[in-house]
């Protein structure tokens, strides 16, 4: 029997892509989101597949272990997690505040934190966790002081946890999106700034949600068996692009 995947964030957005290819993979999925109404959004979509769906905030460690445990009685032992839960605020460095940069962390960093913990303890014979980082923490982004620097501590949390667990069973790496297409319009960029970031992308378009769940599920696999620690940019290439374009 093929042990449990959980999605964190997986009711909307990149969770949800990846959710359903892992679903389409054979895995038995636990969707796990603190948004009720896109909850039940999903579960209405996914209502034929092998798939469970519970509320919890991940920044409630009690409240989180709850749901892990739910899913260990109604999927069993869990093989693979997806820390897909992400809040984005594009707020200049003078215009943030310690009240948001605590949010923002408390959410992006130490939610994943929790999750990657709860997993750990709740484990099958083998674990694989991918986190999501992000570009915008490998390199500077106006606006995203908060954001960035979450995902930047996302990319380091990763490579400890590989270091520490790499020798009980356990994988742990990060995909880093670029501009993805997202449905939430919270998160939709203006026309301009959408110029703007495809200008840098050398394949010249946004990415799709699906292609982020490819590399995610790529990672879960058997197939990554001797990938540890690594952080894989799902990009079209924006972090590789030079200062000028080839000519």
């Amino acid at each position: 029997m093929k042990h449990s995947a959980v999605v964190t964030g997986g009711a909307s957005g990149i969770g949800l892509a990846v959710a359903r290819r892992l679903l389409d993979d054979g895995w038995p999925v636990a969707i796990i989101d603190a948004d009720e109404e896109a909850l039940l959004a999903a579960e209405d979509l996914l209502a034929d597949e092998n798939a469970v769906f519970l509320q919890a905030d991940v920044t409630d460690e009690d409240e989180l272990s709850d749901a892990f445990d739910e899913v260990v009685d109604r999927l069993g032992l869990i093989g693979g997690l997806v820390s897909a839960v992400s809040i984005m605020r594009d707020v200049s460095a003078e215009e943030t505040s310690a009240e948001l940069l605590r949010e923002v962390l408390d959410i992006n960093l130490v939610g994943t934190f929790i999750a990657a913990k709860a997993a750990l303890e709740r484990m099958g014979a083998t674990l694989s966790i991918v986190t999501i980082g992000s570009v915008s923490g490998q390199r500077a982004n106006g606006g995203h002081l908060a954001y960035g620097a979450s995902k930047a501590a996302v990319k380091l949390m990763t490579e400890v946890l590989a270091l520490e667990y790499g020798s009980r069973g356990v994988r742990v790496n990060c995909v880093a999106p670029g501009p993805v297409e997202m449905d939430m319009s919270s998160v939709r960029p203006s026309a301009e700034e959408r110029r703007a970031w495809t200008s840098s992308i050398p394949q010249a378009r946004y990415g799709e949600p699906e292609e982020v769940a490819a590399a995610v599920a790529f990672l879960l696999s058997p197939e990554s068996s001797y990938i540890n620690g690594h952080t894989l940019a799902v990009d079209g290439g924006f972090l590789s692009g030079g200062v000028l374009a080839g000519r």
